[in-house]
Formats: structure tokens, sequence, C-alpha cells
């Protein structure tokens, strides 16, 4: 056949048109990029591990990791006794279980804060400048040797005047210690608890801003995860979002939103057998905290589970499931991330993340190589649904639930390809290929 006679283009327009346009959109397009430059693209932890100021030591990880597997080794011995409990199909029963083991064995945490607020409790000042200041030197001493957390930091007291005094000096102790020892190390992480009006963000910013003054510290270097335990931290008193106001006045700094499912249970008066985090009170909030978080590269952090698999190995098996459960509800919802309480949560919350993560990797992985290579399939898949498969399989990669060589061998792609797929530029989003 020939070729099909060419159609006149017309317009009615002038150039001048869409020059104005672009220039009345000039200060949106500016805003769009500072409050909403997109995830970060690091690494995201799979929990947090809060331990008190007065029990670390230098062999917590360590012994966290092995209390971990003993309590596996008692309670399900092997990879049929494990998934029987957990029910995990027969196919993913020996990956998951050798998986678990061995992260274990490897990286038992791989976010820590040393506790200096609600499981740390009220101390003699000099006690608590003591812990603070040997914190900082066991944690310069494990990132030294290479034995730290990928991730760790402290939670100070909160910025409420009864406290606040004390919790600025253990932050400047623990930073200051920090630098005598080395520097700050790029895993640092610093916990501000029960925040409930915006200004307190603003002063842990200022207070950040003093400090790195002080020291000769690139501006912005330190950041924060802000915690959220009250409602006025989800509702102001107007009705609008509280949370969203803090992300704005972290300026930049905040890292993380943090759901801390009893003291905001407690603050809705919801009685303590039913304080937990698939309540309805704490799924609203950390729905409202999703929302105000999404694209601005702040992450939100899931609550954690007060029922301890301690105990016959009954009553572990009864906590196990629900740990699990828990951590596969969050998971689906799109929080990634959890507290863990007690060394026998570890081989659960593994559990549940490396089982989250291989149970849907191959269909993951065959939609992004039929979307990289433009190929046809069952689902139309466009730029923002190859961020969220490519955003999946990195995140299976980080924790250790997939292996980097299975990963592209059933996509045909580099982590590097990966990467440019899960943090596309904002245009590659709104336009999408062709259709």
């Amino acid at each position: 056949m020939g070729q099909g006679r060419q159609e006149n283009v017309a317009t009615s327009l002038a150039g001048a048109v869409s020059e104005e346009i672009s220039a009345s959109l000039a200060p949106v397009d500016a805003e769009l990029e500072r409050r909403y430059p997109g995830d970060p693209g690091t690494r995201q932890p799979v929990h947090t591990v809060y331990v008190p100021g007065d029990v670390f030591a230098a062999d917590t990880l360590r012994t966290w990791g092995d209390r971990a597997l003993t309590a596996l080794d008692e309670h399900a011995p092997d990879a049929a006794s494990f998934a029987a409990v957990l029910g995990l199909g027969g196919d993913l029963a020996g990956p998951v279980y050798d998986r678990v083991r061995a992260k274990l064995e490897r990286e038992p945490v791989e976010d820590l804060r040393v506790d200096f607020e609600d499981g740390y409790g009220p101390r003699p000042d000099a006690e608590e400048d003591e812990a603070a200041a040997r914190a900082a030197r066991l944690i310069a001493e494990a990132y030294a040797t290479g034995t730290a957390a990928p991730y760790t930091g402290i939670r100070m007291k909160c910025m409420e005047a009864p406290v606040r005094d004390r919790g600025i000096r253990t932050l400047d102790i623990f930073l200051t210690g920090l630098l005598a020892a080395g520097g700050l190390p790029d895993g640092l992480v610093l916990t501000l608890p029960k925040v409930t009006y915006a200004e307190q963000v603003t002063a842990m910013v200022r207070l950040l801003e003093a400090f790195e003054k002080a020291r000769g510290l690139d501006p912005g270097r330190i950041g924060f995860e802000i915690q959220i335990e009250t409602s006025q931290a989800v509702l102001a008193a107007d009705g609008t979002a509280t949370v969203a106001r803090m992300i704005d006045a972290a300026e930049g700094r905040a890292t993380g939103l943090h759901y801390g499912t009893f003291d905001y249970s407690a603050c809705l008066g919801v009685s303590a057998a039913h304080q937990a985090s698939d309540h309805p009170a704490a799924d609203h909030a950390k729905a409202i905290m999703q929302v105000a978080a999404a694209g601005t590269g702040v992450r939100v952090c899931d609550g954690s589970t007060n029922v301890l698999p301690v105990g016959p190995t009954e009553q572990v098996h009864d906590a196990w499931r629900l740990h699990y459960g828990l951590t596969r509800r969050a998971l689906a919802r799109a929080y990634y991330q959890g507290w863990d309480m007690h060394p026998g949560h570890l081989p659960t919350r593994y559990a549940a993340v490396f089982a989250f993560y291989r149970e849907g990797y191959e269909q993951a992985a065959a939609r992004l190589a039929r979307y990289a290579g433009r190929a046809g399939g069952d689902v139309m898949d466009e730029p923002a649904t190859a961020k969220a498969l490519s955003g999946y399989l990195l995140r299976g990669l980080d924790c250790g639930a997939l292996d980097l060589d299975e990963v592209s061998g059933a996509t045909g792609l580099a982590r590097a390809d990966l990467e440019g797929f899960a943090a596309p530029r904002r245009a590659d989003l709104t336009i999408s290929s062709g259709r």
C-alpha cells in the first residue's frame, strides 16, 4: 500500500498563549519540585527496634539475633513446622525459613533506636548524661567495625515543657559524642516523639540548625523522624491535617512519620484490650499520614504489637501468628516498616516480609520485563505502575527476600535499570507512553 496523504495540521492559538500560561504556572512548578521531590531512593528498613538507653550494649544486635534463633530452634526447628504455624504454602516454606535464619545470623536488626523516652523513663541527669555518651561511643565503634545496623540513632524526649531541656541535652551529648568519635554516620536516624503541634517540629529544626552551625556541619545534614502519637498530630483544632503541616515545618529534614500504636489509641480512649495496629482508629491515622507524606520523600512507619512471643510453644505460636498477620496486613497497605518490641518478633517480621516479596516477585518481574520491552500482556501497565513494580523488587532486594541474579534473570534488568524505573522524572509519570 502507498503512503497515505499527510494531513495539514492547523492551530488557533498564538505561541504567546502557551508562554503566558507557563509563566503564570512557574511558581506552582517550583512549589511542586520543593514539596514533592519523590522518594529519596534509599533503602527503607523493614522495621525499627527500640532498646532502652540503660540496656543498650555493644552486643545488643547479636544478642537479639541469637535470641531469635533460639526461639526458632525451640518452637519451629525446621521449615515445615514454621510454615505450619504461619500457613505458608509449600513452595515458600523452605526459601522463607532458610532466608529468615540467614538474616538473623547476618543482619538481625535493620534499624536500631536507643531509647531515652518511654522505654527509658525518668532518671537522674547524671545517669542519662552518661548513658547518652555511652550510646554515642558504642554506636561509633559499631560503625567503625562494620557491626552496626544499617540505620541507628536515638529517640530523645519530646519538646513538651517538662522534659524539653532534658531531651535537648541528651541529643546534644549524643551528637557531640559521635563527632568526637569520628563523625556522624550515614545511617544516623533521630526520632522526635509525642509531637502535637507543627511548632514543635520547627523547634527541632532550629535546634539542629544551631548544632550544625556550632560544629561547622553542612546545613541540613541532620534529619529526623516525627512520631505520631496524639490525636492533635493527625487532626488540628480547625479540622486540618496537622501532620501535613509538620512535614512542611520540618523544612526538608523529616525522613519519616512513625505511628505510635499505644499512645495514639489511648489518646482516643481505646481500651487496652483493643489497642492494636489494625484498629479502625489506627487505620484512620495512618491513612492520613500516608496521604500527607505521599510524594514528599517522607516515609510512613507502622506501629507494633505488645503481644510478646514468650512462654510455652502454643503461646509463642499464637503470638507469631498475630505478628505475622499484622505485618502482612501492613505490607499490603504500603506500610513497609513497623516496630518490633522483642527478639521473638524478628522471625515473623522477616517471614512476613520475605513471603510478601517472594510470592509476588515472578509476576512483578514479568510485568516489568514486558513494560521495559514494550511487549504485550494481559495487564496494560503505565509509567506509574512500572514505578511501583520496580520499587517492589528493589525493596525485596534490599531486605534480602530476593537475590539480584534471580531478579535480573527474570526482568533482564540491572539494578540501575530498576532504580531508573522506580524514580522516573515527573514528566514520565504525567505523560503516558503514547496513550
